[in-house]
Parts: C-alpha cells; sequence; structure tokens
C-alpha cells in the first residue's frame, strides 16, 4: 500500500473509531472491565453508615474518634489484542472484507483503553506468531498499531488460534485483559490433523483457552461475513480456499449443497459457543454487513 493511501486509511479509521470510543463506549468499558483491584487513598472521619471494617484503629486511637480507611479502585489496566492475519480474513462480500471491520472493531477497543489510561499491546498470529508488540500507553501508539495492522503481510495465511492463546499465557506475566479478534475459520482435529469436519481441536483449544483465562480476563470476538451462513442461488461458481490454495466449482442452485452449507455453519458455532461456554469466555459475534458498535454494546452489558 502507498504512504499516501495508507495515511489516509488510518486517519480515516482514527476519526470512525475514536469517535466511537470516545461516544459510545466511555462508560461501558471502564464497567465491563475492572482494575486489579482496591488500593488505599485516604482516612476521613467515620460516618453513618460506614462499615465498622473498615475503621483505622490506630489514628482513630490517635486522635480519639473513629477515623474510616477509604480505598479507590486501582484502575489501569493492560489489554492485550490478539489479532488474526490469516488468509481467510482477505474475504467480504457486502460491505466491507472481514479484515477491515476487524481493524476497525480492534482501533475501538484501542482507544477506549487509552481513554482509560490502559497500555495496549498487540499480537499478530496465523498459524504462528507473526508479531508482536508490547503494551504501551498514548495515541502515537495506537497509531503505529492501526498502521501495521492495514499494511502488514503475514508469513503463513493458515489460523492456528491455540498457538496464540499459548503465547499470551506464556509472556504476559501479570493479569491482563486479552481480546481475540478472529472469525476463527480453522479446521484440525484432536490429534492436531487437518480435517473437514470439527473446529480447531475442541479438546486442545479449549484446554487451552481455559487455562489462559484462568490467569487472564479473556473475551472473543468473531467477524464473519454474511454468505458463510447462508449461499444465494446464482449456479455455478468457483471458489479458492484463502489459507490452503485448494480450488473446486460448487452448485450454488442446489437446495441440497446450500441447505448443508447453512447447517455446517450452524455446527460450527455450536462447537464455538460450547468450547467458550466451558472456557468461560465471554465472547460476541458480528457479520460484515452488522454495526460492530451494538455488538460491543451487547457484550459490555452482558459483562456487567
Amino acid at each position: 500500500m502507498e504512504t499516501s493511501e495508507l495515511i489516509k486509511k488510518v486517519r480515516k479509521i482514527e476519526i470512525k473509531t475514536r469517535g466511537l470510543s470516545e461516544n459510545v463506549f466511555a462508560g461501558q468499558y471502564h464497567t465491563a472491565f475492572k482494575g486489579r483491584g482496591m488500593a488505599f487513598s485516604e482516612v476521613r472521619e467515620y460516618q453513618f453508615g460506614d462499615d465498622v471494617r473498615d475503621i483505622d484503629w490506630n489514628v482513630t486511637a490517635r486522635f480519639h474518634r473513629p477515623y474510616v480507611k477509604v480505598f479507590e479502585e486501582e484502575r489501569e489496566l493492560t489489554v492485550m489484542l490478539l489479532i488474526d492475519v490469516s488468509g481467510s480474513l482477505d474475504f467480504g462480500t457486502v460491505r466491507q472484507m472481514k479484515r477491515d471491520m476487524l481493524a476497525e472493531i480492534a482501533a475501538t477497543l484501542a482507544f477506549s483503553a487509552i481513554q482509560n489510561n490502559d497500555k495496549i499491546g498487540v499480537v499478530f498470529f496465523s498459524d504462528r506468531i507473526e508479531k508482536y508488540i508490547p503494551p504501551k500507553k498514548g495515541r502515537k501508539h495506537i497509531l503505529y498499531i492501526i498502521r501495521e495492522m492495514l499494511n502488514f503481510e503475514p508469513q503463513s495465511k493458515r489460523t492456528n488460534v491455540t498457538q496464540a492463546v499459548e503465547f499470551l499465557t506464556r509472556v504476559m506475566k501479570r493479569r491482563c485483559t486479552a481480546f481475540i479478534l478472529s472469525d476463527f475459520y480453522f479446521r484440525e482435529d484432536r490429534r492436531g490433523e487437518r480435517s473437514e469436519e470439527k473446529v480447531e481441536g475442541n479438546v486442545g483449544f479449549e484446554h487451552t483457552l481455559m487455562i489462559c483465562n484462568r490467569k487472564h480476563d479473556v473475551v472473543a470476538i468473531q467477524v464473519y461475513d454474511p454468505r458463510a451462513k447462508t449461499l444465494p442461488d446464482i449456479g455455478l461458481m468457483k471458489v479458492r480456499d484463502a489459507e490452503t490454495g485448494h480450488e473446486m466449482v460448487i452448485d450454488t442452485s442446489s437446495k441440497r449443497f446450500r441447505q448443508a452449507h447453512t447447517r455446517y455453519w450452524l455446527e460450527r458455532q455450536s462447537q464455538l459457543r460450547e468450547i467458550f461456554a466451558k472456557s468461560n469466555v465471554d465472547w460476541t459475534s458480528v457479520a460484515t454487513n452488522e454495526d460492530f458498535a451494538k455488538a460491543l454494546l451487547l457484550l459490555f452489558a452482558q459483562r456487567n
């Protein structure tokens, strides 16, 4: 991408997503994602209704009247974005590519984070860790992240979310809030071999996610194209797997084929729902022709 075009796209995303984070998500983000706990702030005189357990007996003895400790939330968080950069994200049939919507969601979360004085870091992943950007604060850091999202060229087109989750567990020593942004379009069986029938190693992925969510606060956001759910009746169509390069011709005029396609989508979604439920991971799913702001607000409301 040319430098001038890249700057324009970065600026366009900044204007849109910064406005969303300031006007829509400011309070909801703060409430949905808590700090590390409560930190001591000051002491003040006891007032009717105060919890007697908060009385500071040393200060009370010194001044001969009751004083209580006042605590405030230790707000600062570290937010990590695990961003899928595999080949399947380069697809879109309606309003935009999956990769573009994913970049807008990531930017919105990033601007929401810095408004709350949180650090933001990124892991780009395919079936390997493509790039790690350590957590920092500030608008300049976020603009760098957006530029990387728009212009990054991964070494691999395949997907392995499990490896990204394992990397997060290993590299982040202190508790963080982690968003996994992906279409979750992967196929792998329980032994790690490729398969057309199972969501990526249900047991392996689920177990890794469960371990990670015990240490960190993990949230999953799925972006998908509407054609992943339903196919139009347009006759013969040549399709290519963006990750493997495999090509084939499908007959969309076949009602049985279109029903099988929808059934496969519903089964995959059911498997994902089960994995996230067992791992106690909050998640939401949004199509490229939908308003992702509504999906995020619903996700925040569920957490509250």
